[in-house]
């Protein structure tokens, strides 16, 4: 797994996300390695369980189905998605993209991904495909580090997925929103409050099941 960090703010001393963010990164930094491969191990059936049903849920009532899932390349201690995106990569109906960071304030772009497909270092490091900018997605995998059970999202500080959701929901697309975290990122017991600018979640995903339930598609 890529050991790079994801992109952080500069942060001001008003900032209260900045030592929490500390503290869910050391919780999760805790965690045995036979956890995190058990609990990564769980979020993959589970999510992918989810699409599965709802997929075919859509083709029987004869809507439109999932084509396009906006993927993230796991990184650090974040639970491992990479086998299940190369298991989705098989199913020719269906899409799957990884981000590229465009410029510093400006929402992610996603691009077409395959096992095939070549990699690069990104302006954080963080790798990014090679492949053609694809359409809008119907789904958003968003990392995530910590998380309330109303779907508010604790990211890295960067702002990139914020401004990406916002993005979409403005130029009107229907998609959903789905964060990938660890149990240990809940926030119920922590004083937090999410900034005006954040986007909540329509689901939130752990290994330990799904602390905001999943929606139907």
């Amino acid at each position: 797994m890529n050991t790079t960090k994801r992109p952080t703010m500069i942060q001001n001393a008003q900032d209260t996300a900045l030592p929490l963010r500390g503290r869910l990164k050391q919780l999760r930094r805790q965690m045995s390695p036979q956890d995190r491969d058990r609990g990564a191990l769980l979020i993959r059936g589970r999510l992918y369980t989810w699409l599965a049903t709802n997929r075919t849920r859509l083709r029987k009532s004869g809507r439109p189905d999932v084509r396009h899932i906006a993927a993230f390349w796991s990184m650090d201690e974040e639970p491992e998605l990479q086998p299940l995106l190369t298991q989705w990569a098989t199913d020719d109906t269906l899409t799957i993209s990884l981000p590229v960071v465009r410029g510093k304030d400006e929402p992610l772009a996603f691009r077409r991904w395959d096992p095939d497909t070549p990699l690069h270092a990104g302006p954080y490091g963080i790798q990014e495909p090679d492949g053609p900018e694809v359409s809008a997605p119907d789904i958003v995998l968003v990392p995530t580090l910590g998380y309330t059970r109303q779907g508010d999202r604790l990211g890295y500080g960067g702002g990139y997925y914020d401004r990406t959701l916002a993005a979409l929901k403005t130029a009107g697309h229907p998609f959903t929103s789905l964060g990938i975290a660890w149990a240990c990122g809940d926030l119920g017991s922590q004083p937090y409050t999410p900034a005006t600018h954040d986007v909540r979640l329509d689901s939130i995903l752990t290994d330990m099941g799904w602390a905001v339930p999943a929606r139907e598609l």
